[in-house]
């Protein structure tokens, strides 16, 4: 009898991943691309959704020609991508937009307009607003109305990708609820679109795309899509979920008590719960829809965690990358061994990691910051802060979740990511939090959850959960220093103050008008 393969494809900020995966949860080819991001203006950062189109039908055919595989044997595919940014398409699945990217602030305004109606907005959506959908369709309705009469639904690059490669009209746009929590217009819970925040904005319910399951088939592959991607006419096509909940179900993240930190371009920290429970005293973090149904998740992130430890590594870290080419080792492994040496705590250096804003609570006007500088600091210093203020916030957004569910007990963090790999890293975080860090027996996990759930969709698995624990388990673990815990707790609490201390500053600063002649 012929095997069976599933294809999953990641629509990632820095690329696009697709992989082929037999029912065993095998990778058996796997291809990637990098994404273009295009800077037109300071705070603005955009993709364009053919290139998106593109990127994922040159993978999949990478990984069709690798494979050497009968198209007839793929049973089903599924997209997942980029979750808090927002695209469009036309009546004719064109994009009048692009992709208003997630780290793009333009839309910081509306923000403010949006938190007028904020304790509803949390109740209902599950998350305040932030840098996400909500704000960023008020920008395009006012600030751009002649393009935003073009749009006939907004929706992410996932639903982009696959409602094209089905020949969707307009009216077909979908998003599956893994999404709506950054919306500011769902009834998250029940998977809907609330009226009430709809009216409060003055946004048309037309302009919002279908909610549907993760697991829904939304359409099958057009021979033109067949043709560029090595498919077979007529696979099926699920809806797919967004890359957070992607990532979880293929990190095995299933159960309560679970955390999940995404070490990757965004740093990202989520905990498993089985309650839709909303933060209203902090207004900081998401509560959101895994793909498995009846569990939620409570999610807060950086907005670009691992790019400030590119940005050091760019801007202030020339020997240390002259050092890690002699020797033929990652430049990160040069800079952990450096900031390794460096005592817990990096002298009492504190690093706030929100270079282009904040996102977790929402402050596009809070920048980075290092504090408690002396000359007795060097390189290795201002690295390791840089690495501690992962673990300070993440301690942040832990206690505010314990907070909302007391009788919350967390086991193991599980980390992802091109961070993941950093023992030094891991052990910082595990340290800060007293929570063991575990690694897994993979290294791609949103590839396999849109596998796994393109095989649910079409019947070939029948328990979403169950078939995650089958592919992913630990391998490596990391034991918290509770010695170094009990040191951490105080620079956790300072780290946090720092946000109300400096404020002020912050938005002072963002007052001030750029000099004569800067864009």
């Amino acid at each position: 009898m012929a095997q069976t393969y599933l294809v999953g494809v990641d629509l990632g900020t820095m690329g696009t991943k697709a992989g082929i995966v037999d029912t065993d949860g095998h990778v058996v080819a796997e291809a990637y691309e990098e994404s273009k991001l295009y800077y037109p203006r300071p705070g603005w950062v955009e993709q364009d959704m053919d290139e998106i189109y593109g990127s994922a039908v040159r993978t999949i055919r990478s990984c069709m020609e690798q494979s050497g595989i009968d198209p007839a044997q793929v049973a089903g595919i599924a997209f997942d991508g980029q979750m808090a940014g927002i695209g469009s398409v036309s009546q004719d699945w064109e994009s009048p937009t692009g992709y208003d990217s997630w780290l793009d602030t333009r839309c910081g305004p509306y923000i403010l307009r949006l938190k007028e109606h904020e304790p509803q907005i949390i109740a209902l959506t599950g998350g305040p607003p932030t840098i996400s959908h909500g704000a960023k369709v008020l920008w395009w309705m006012h600030e751009r109305p002649e393009v935003f009469k073009q749009i006939a639904r907004f929706i992410q690059p996932g639903g982009y990708v696959a409602g094209r490669m089905a020949g969707l009209k307009g009216e077909q746009g979908f998003v599956d609820r893994t999404y709506i929590h950054f919306s500011c217009f769902s009834d998250t819970r029940a998977g809907e679109w609330s009226d009430d925040l709809l009216a409060y904005f003055g946004v048309e319910r037309d302009k919002l795309p279908r909610i549907v399951n993760s697991w829904d088939i939304i359409g099958h592959v057009t021979p033109a899509a067949a043709a560029a991607s090595g498919l077979k006419a007529g696979t099926p096509i699920a809806a797919g979920c967004g890359d957070q909940a992607a990532g979880m179900l293929g990190a095995a993240m299933v159960s309560t008590g679970l955390v999940f930190d995404v070490a990757g371009t965004a740093s990202v920290f989520a905990v498993v719960v089985d309650q839709f429970a909303t933060d209203q005293a902090h207004r900081t973090l998401f509560t959101a829809h895994t793909a498995v149904p009846g569990l939620y998740y409570t999610l807060g992130y950086i907005n670009g965690g691992g790019l400030n430890l590119r940005w050091f590594r760019d801007e202030f870290a020339a020997h240390e990358k002259a050092d890690a080419k002699a020797a033929g080792e990652n430049i990160y492994q040069v800079l952990d061994r450096m900031a390794a040496s460096v005592p817990p705590g990096a002298n009492k250096l504190l690093f706030l990691p929100h270079l282009s804003g904040r996102v977790c609570p929402s402050d596009p006007n809070t920048r980075g910051l290092f504090i408690g500088l002396s000359w007795s600091h060097t390189r290795a210093h201002l690295y390791r802060a840089m690495l501690e203020a992962l673990g300070y916030e993440y301690a942040y957004y832990l206690g505010i979740a314990r907070g909302l569910l007391p009788t919350l007990k967390v086991h193991e963090t599980r980390v992802i990511g091109g961070g993941a790999r950093s023992k030094l890293l891991n052990q910082i975080k595990s340290d800060i939090l007293g929570v063991p860090y575990v690694t897994l027996n993979r290294e791609e996990f949103a590839v396999l959850g849109s596998a796994i759930l393109a095989g649910y969709a079409v019947g070939i698995f029948d328990d979403l959960a169950a078939t995650a624990r089958r592919f992913t388990h630990p391998t490596g673990r990391t034991e918290p220093n509770m010695d170094h815990h009990a040191y951490y707790r105080p620079l956790v609490e300072e780290y946090i103050r720092l946000f109300d201390a400096t404020k002020l500053v912050f938005d002072s600063l963002a007052s001030i008008p750029e000099p004569p002649g800067a864009e």
